[in-house]
Formats: structure tokens, sequence, C-alpha cells
């Protein structure tokens, strides 16, 4: 889209939009210290995700975590004498450190399922999935930048990406506020004139952060109450349920989002939680045996049985429908963006530099394509990933769908409701598919699927990140340029040093179990079949320091599949090793215990490729999810963010809604107050996207992401404490277990959510009701 093009979108709106610093003014933003500090961010929050994701399969954003970081340390140093980071400076370092998430959550969701394909997770492997995926979801969004961010501003809301530019704004450095742009001086003098005193958003920003890091805590670490209260009807309504995770940060997201996506997106878990899983349930629990794809009877199996046997699959293909329903609508967009990039090939720096407006230099096309064409020689000739040229084609092209796809879905839902998941899910479902088609079963292209699965979600992953980055640059006004650049570095960093951390924590949980459990009659392996040395790893080292022949056994007969160390000189078993991801012994032959990583998400991938390239995917089940975003289209109601709804648990989208419905309520009363005063709808709108209402919730988003994440780092450290502490809450704590607890743990969420409806409604934390003229 050309620059007039631009001017035109601008034109259309009330007025023309104007970044917190003026594209004219040059400030520090590029620092190497910002750069470093963002990277080491990046990379602690990436291992903490890293945990998460392994742990239950979700992770939170990271953006607005390192920015309050950033802030809080820079602004710590300043009064020792060091020179206080400007407000571009902190955005640096929140798009460096937001990298290590994104990259942590796609790994997490699909790299150990490696394992339980029968194949060993390879240090290499781990680590150029991670590389390839991360660098190339980057370089994939770039061109997207000014159809998506730009010319979609006021459409797409980018909740993170705006809470994010909100904390930068309120702590703001004296030098950021004096070089701040005319407009957003005088809106600072507007909020004055209407009885706002200084640093009054600052103060709403850090109170929510206060409350929401203090809420998580108590909840999620001290186990004060429960979090998440559920209720299961009995007959004759039977696995029908309903629950809510009730944390500040999914309601901080509902709140920003608004009343109609939030809406939707729980409709989707209500058809779910009330409709299928209940009708299944009804149906087959008079089925006497197991249907597949379950693994036990429908009558033995709860709600969440059911959904993980079957409503999963139709989520799935809900998202793949819905994904390449909002690709089509994108694709006007998406080529004017790539008209106004591919014409950098040709004008090169010239016209960078000759454009004064630095808010609108991107990374040139030619490194855009250049290094694309590097990363796809990478992926073809790395002999770890078993890839061919059929399968780096795959990567490229639903790389670039599901980039787009993310990209846009971030800006209308959140980071933290992406479903990255299903993306990837639909990568394999079409990927194995193909291979199915041209008669590719075999196990080794188990692990080509598996590669091009997960390059393509570390991909879409990583592309949402950057657009959530790229708007909050867009408002505070960064330098597009330079923040790719140091995503790029964060990403680097953080993709080397994510894949030993995963090979670590799998080490510290992995159980070798003596043969005599597995087989008593012993195993053998066949000559020729092994393939390495190795020893035994962890306490179990210093008992056995012998060194074994390695043998990955593919098959269930005469003992379970898996890594065998073997004796070399007689071929003989002597040890499984059974992972700490997703393994099954969770003691080993001394009696200590460990604590094994479910990586449910891994589970799922490893599922659908045995699934299809054994042909024993539940089609059926795919295509009611198809057909569900199809009626949904034909009734005028976005697809994909009802099929989300149908394919997270609706405990997710529940608190999403609750705050959805809090924006209604203030919303509604606004615009009765400001139904008088000479405005457009547009800037009615306006009004409440920059509330103290949004303020308290972008507040409520940072303290529970940076409680979550630390909680979660803490929990592989401090694991006996958080066990003596539930057991503690089950057997004292009322609020925590008992008949009355799903009741009692909403009574701690209503007070955040009445504490956000008084906020938004101006009676808390606004030093006096906004004026209307």
């Amino acid at each position: 889209m050309s620059r007039p093009a631009l001017q035109a979108v601008d034109d259309a709106r009330p007025s023309a939009f104007h970044s917190y610093i003026a594209p004219e003014t040059r400030l520090r933003e590029f620092t190497a210290r910002g750069v470093i500090l963002g990277t080491i961010l990046g990379i602690i929050f990436g291992a903490s995700s890293l945990y998460l994701v392994l742990k239950v399969g979700l992770t939170v954003s990271a953006s607005i975590p390192v920015a309050v970081i950033s802030i809080t340390l820079f602004r710590l140093a300043s009064k020792l004498g060091v020179k206080d980071a400007t407000i571009l400076e902190n955005n640096i370092v929140q798009t460096a450190g937001s990298a290590g998430e994104s990259i942590a959550f796609g790994i997490g969701v699909t790299m150990p399922a490696i394992m339980i394909l029968g194949f060993d997770l390879e240090i290499a492997r781990v680590m150029l999935v991670s590389v390839l995926g991360g660098l190339l979801g980057i370089l994939m969004m770039i061109p997207l930048r000014r159809a998506l961010i730009v010319a979609q501003h006021g459409v797409l809301k980018y909740p993170e990406g705006t809470a994010c530019a909100e904390v930068l704004k309120a702590g703001a450095s004296e030098e950021s506020k004096a070089a701040a742009s005319e407009p957003a001086k005088a809106e600072a003098r507007r909020a004055a004139a209407a009885g706002l005193r200084e640093g009054t958003s600052a103060r709403t920003i850090f109170t929510g952060f206060g409350i929401g890091l203090a809420y998580k805590t108590a909840m999620a670490a001290l186990k004060l109450w429960k979090d998440t209260p559920e209720k299961i009807f009995g007959a004759p309504y039977r696995a029908g349920s309903i629950s809510a995770e009730i944390s500040p940060e999914l309601l901080g997201v509902g709140y920003i989002i608004g009343p109609r996506i939030a809406s939707v997106m729980c409709a989707g878990g209500v058809l779910a939680y009330l409709l299928l899983i209940p009708l299944i349930k009804f149906f087959g629990e008079s089925i006497p045996g197991v249907l597949p794809p379950g693994t036990i009877p429908i009558r033995d199996m709860g709600p969440s049985q059911i959904r993980g046997a079957y409503v999963l699959y139709i989520g799935a293909g809900a998202v793949t429908a819905g994904g390449i329903v909002s690709l089509a609508r994108s694709l006007p967009t998406i080529w004017h963006g790539l008209k106004e990039g591919l014409r950098d090939v040709g004008a090169g720096r010239r016209e960078a530099v000759a454009d004064p407006h630095r808010t609108e230099h991107d990374l040139s096309m030619k490194v855009v394509l250049i290094g694309s064409l590097v990363l796809l020689a990478a992926i073809v000739a790395a002999p770890q990933l078993h890839m061919n040229a059929l399968g780096a084609l795959l990567i490229i092209l639903f790389g670039f769908l599901f980039v787009t796809v993310s990209s846009r879905l971030t800006g209308e839902i959140g980071s933290s409701s992406n479903p990255i998941s299903g993306m990837t899910v639909a990568t394999l479902l079409l990927t194995c598919l193909i291979f199915l088609a041209i008669g590719w079963t075999g196990r080794l292209y188990y692990v080509t699927a598996l590669s091009v699965g997960a390059i393509v979600c570390i991909a879409a992953s990583n592309g949402g990140t950057t657009s959530q980055d790229l708007k909050t640059g867009f408002l505070v006004g960064s330098t597009p340029r330079l923040q790719q650049i140091s995503i790029l570095i964060g990403a680097l960093a953080s993709a080397l040093m994510l894949g030993p951390i995963l090979l670590k924590l799998n080490d510290a949980a992995t159980v070798y179990v003596p043969i005599v459990q597995v087989a008593p009659g012993g195993l053998a392996a066949p000559a020729g079949s092994f393939i390495g040395a190795e020893r035994l790893a962890g306490p179990q080292g210093e008992a056995d320091k012998n060194s074994y022949a390695v043998w990955q056994k593919s098959d269930d007969a005469g003992g379970p599949a898996g890594k065998y160390l073997v004796e070399a000189s007689t071929g003989k078993a002597v040890y499984l090793v059974d992972p700490g991801i997703n393994g099954a012994y969770k003691t080993r032959p001394d009696g200590t215990t460990v604590t094994k990583f479910d990586a449910p998400k891994a589970t799922l991938m490893s599922y659908i490729i045995k699934g299809i390239l054994d042909r024993q995917l539940p089609w059926g089940l795919v295509l009611f999810g198809v057909m569900i975003a199809v009626v949904l289209e034909m009734s005028g109601i976005p697809s994909l963010a009802f099929a989300v709804g149908v394919y997270l648990p609706l405990s997710s989208s529940s608190p999403i809604f609750v705050g959805g419905l809090v924006r209604w309520l203030v919303d509604r009363r606004r615009r009765k107050e400001l139904m008088h005063a000479d405005l457009r709808e547009e800037e009615i709108a306006a009004e409440g996207d920059r509330s103290a209402g949004v303020l308290m919730a972008s507040g409520y988003i940072a303290g529970g992401a940076i409680a979550g994440i630390v909680i979660a780092f803490m929990a592989g450290v401090l694991g006996g404490l958080d066990k003596r502490l539930t057991d503690w809450s089950a057997q004292n704590n009322p609020f925590f277990q008992g008949p009355t607890s799903d009741f009692l743990a909403l009574l701690p969420f209503a007070v955040i959510t009445g504490l956000l409806y008084l906020v938004g409604r101006e009676f808390l934390f606004a030093g006096g009701r906004r004026k209307t003229a």
C-alpha cells in the first residue's frame, strides 16, 4: 500500500493517528544495553514458559512483563547515576525479550512428540527447528506490517500490544515526556484540565499490575483459593460442565478485546462443553465397548476425557477451516502490503534514506527474500530434519498461511488466546494427508512431518509475537526496522538456549528402568541395530558408571517401544530409558520420586501423525468441525474466533467473556454520558479505548503474567514447597477444596472484576470524572 493510500486510511478516521513520539523526532532507541537486557530477559522468560508449556500446554505473553521489568531496572539504575532509558529504548528491550516465550511454546508443543514417535530427542534437531522457525516467522511478518498494523489501525486491536504501549507511556522517562509529540502533550493537558492529576495513568496501570501480581501469587503460589472453579452436571445432563480459570490476565484480555469477540469465543466453548460433550456422553454411554479414537468406553469418561478424545479433533477442523477463511479475507490487504514491500527491492536503501519518516522504515525486501532463501536452503540441507524439497515447499506455503493468520488473529483476540497449537494441528493434518496421498507412510516420514509442523508452529507463534511488538512500536513511535533487528537477535539467542534447556528438563526427570520391570523374560536387540553409546545420567549414573549401546525399539513386541540401553557384547537390554517428558515411570529403583512433564499438546501432535500415516485419523470428527465453521460463515458470524472457543477449554474463554461483559457495561454507560456531545461513533469508541479501564486491564495482564511466569519457574526449584502448600490447603482451606470451594473461589475474582468496573467508570484511580463538552 502506497503512502497516499495509507494517508487515505488515516484521513478516513475521525482524526489522523499520532504516535507518542513523532516520526520526525530522533530519540535514543537501538542501544547495546537495551538489546542485551532484552535478550537476557527473553531467555529467562523463554525457559519459564517452556517449563509451563511442558506442564500444562499453555504460556502467557512476555511482552508486557519484560516492558515493566525494563522500566523498573532502568529507573532504579538512574538513581545510581546511569542515564534512564527512553520509551523507545524500553520498547527495544521488550521487543527483543518477547521472542523467547513464543519460541518456547512452539518447541514445547511439538518437539517432545519426537520421543512419543519412537525417536531420540537430539539437541541438533531441537536447535535447528527453533532457529529456523523463529527467524522465518519474523521475516514472513515483515512484509505484512503496513497491511495489518498501519492500514488496520483501529480495526485490529492487538490487545497485549496496545496494553504494552500504555505501560511504556505510563513509565516514560522525563526525557521521553519532553520529546513527546504535540498531540500526546495535548492529551496530557486535556487530562489535567479534566481533573486527572499528573501520573494518574501510571498509577492506574501499576495499581492494576500490583493487584494482578498479588492476586495471581495468592491463588497460584500460595493456594489460597481454587484457580479453576468447575461445575459438572449430573443426570439428565450428564457430562455437561462449566468452568473458569479465574486469572487477572484473562479478565484483562477480555476487557481490552471487547464484548463482541469475547462473546463469540465463549460461545464456541459453550457449544463444546454444553452441547457436544453432553451429546457424545448421551449417545455413547450405551455403547458397551471403546469408540475410536477414544481408548476407554465413553460411559467411563468425564468431560475432559471426552474433549481430549473427540472434541479436540472437531475444534481442530473448525480452526483449520476458519483459518483458511480468514486468510482469504485478508488477501487483498496482504497483497497491498506485499506490493509496498516489493517496491523496496527496486528502490533499495535510497528510498529509505530519502523518506524522512523513520516510522515507515522496515528491513528491506532484499533482506527478507535473501534471508528466507537461506533458511529454506538450511531446512533442506540439514540431515537432522529428514527434509526434502516437498517438505520445504510445505513449510513455505503453510508458514506464510499461518504467520498471516496468527498475526491477524493476534490483533483480534490477543496473543494469550491465539490458537497456535490449532494451526499446528492443521499443518500436520494437511502435511500428513499429502504424504499419505503420495505413499510416504514409513517411520522416517514421521520426523519429516513433525519437522514441517514444528517449524511452522514456531514461525506462526513468533509471527504473532512480532506483530504485537510492531503494534506497540507503531503506537509509541518506534522505528520498525530497529524493532525487527532486535527481535531477530532475541529470537536467535533464545532459540540457541532453549534447546539445551529442553534436554536438561527431560534429563532431570528421566528414569532408567531395569529391564526386569518392563520385560521379565528379557529383551535382546537385533544385530546391527545399535545407534551409539551412552552412560546413565543423573543420580542413577552415580550407581552405574558403565557405558551401554543404544537401541531404539520401534514396536511393542516383547516389551514397550522406546529407547533401551543394552550390553554391546551380548545385545541384551539392561534399561528402558523412560524420558522425563511424557514418561510413565515416576519412581527410580532407589524409591525416590520424580515429577514428569505431561506435554499434552505434544501428545496430540504425535497422535495426529500416527493417526494419518497409519490411516487411523477420525476424519468424521475433523469434518464436523469444518462444517461448524461453514455454518457460522453462512450466518455472518466470524468463524475463526468461534472455532478458537471450540478448541480451547471453556475455562479459558469464560473469564475473557467476563472481561468483555464488564467492558460492555462500562461502554454502555459511557455512551449515555456522551450522547449529548457532538461525537461520531468512532470517537466514542476511541474514548473507550484510552479509558482508565483499559489501563487497569493492562496492569492486570502485566501483573498476572509476571506472577504466572515466576511461579512456573520457581515450581521447578521449590516443587516440595508447592506440594506442601497444596496438601495443607486441601486439608484446611475451604476456598481451595471442599463442597463450597468452587463458589468461594469466585469471591476474590468478583472483587477484582468489580474493581475493574469501578475504574472503567472512573470512580477509582481517575482523580476526577472525565468532562465532556
